[in-house]
């Protein structure tokens, strides 16, 4: 029987490869996204030989979660994987954050982890077996000047990590957390080549990481199952700790 995945932010990005990853080795993938339909569309056409769902759902609101929940539950009976990966990118002096801002970055990214891992660890702990990911961020682990609603949301979610694998763990569900460093995605697609030259220049493999990076470290969590409560940081040495 196929291992049904449920991967938020799923339409690009690091998201997108790991549905990639994923849904070539066999397992049953639905995709979310939320406003980039055109680009899940053509997830769900690239991988047409593979079996491949998507559902828009906005995952800051707890009642678009659940629905997420139930459609997987009522099409598949099962959910073997959860990946929190959704997420935005914010950047502001910190005496200039709105109230809004930081509410959409918090629910976004940190609330939206919350409600998915809530409404699925329902069903895991039933079934005494699952693997909950979250994508992170290396602010997390060493926060960012600027970026200090991004970062606090990942470090948010790396203490949910923690504390979930402590609780979960007499169920067999791990729940691991993937804390990229600098990856060629959209999300960076603003910086210069001269920044992302300093970037290469500070970290001791010269060189960025691509999407791929995460989803081989994300097959390894699915596959492992020795593995929970671990904070891995795929960031090419940039920062080490």
């Amino acid at each position: 029987m196929k291992e049904v995945v449920i991967i938020t932010g799923a339409s690009k990005g690091i998201g997108r490869e790991i549905a990639k990853s994923l849904a070539m080795k066999n397992m049953q993938i639905i995709a979310c996204y939320n406003n980039s339909e055109k680009e899940a569309l053509e997830l769900k056409e690239e991988l047409k030989k593979y079996e491949i769902d998507i559902i828009q759902g906005d995952i800051s609101k707890k009642c678009e979660c659940k629905k997420i929940i139930k459609y997987s539950i009522s099409k598949y009976g099962r959910i073997d994987v959860l990946i929190n990966n959704a997420g935005i990118s914010t950047y502001n002096l910190f005496t200039e954050i709105s109230e809004e801002e930081w509410n959409k970055t918090i629910n976004v990214n940190l609330n939206s982890v919350f409600y998915m891992s809530q409404e699925v660890v329902k069903y895991m702990i039933s079934e005494k077996k699952g693997c909950i990911i979250n994508i992170s961020s290396i602010w997390g682990m060493v926060g960012a000047a600027c970026e200090v609603a991004y970062s606090v949301s990942k470090a948010g979610i790396d203490g949910m990590t923690k504390s979930l694998a402590k609780e979960l763990g007499p169920s067999n569900i791990r729940v691991n957390s993937i804390a990229p460093g600098f990856i060629d995605t959209d999300m960076n697609s603003d910086l210069s080549e001269d920044e992302i030259n300093q970037i290469k220049s500070e970290t001791p493999l010269c060189k960025i990481g691509d999407p791929q990076d995460i989803a081989k470290c994300v097959n390894w969590l699915i596959e492992d199952k020795f593995t929970t409560g671990q904070i891995i940081s795929i960031n090419g040495g940039w920062v080490i700790t």
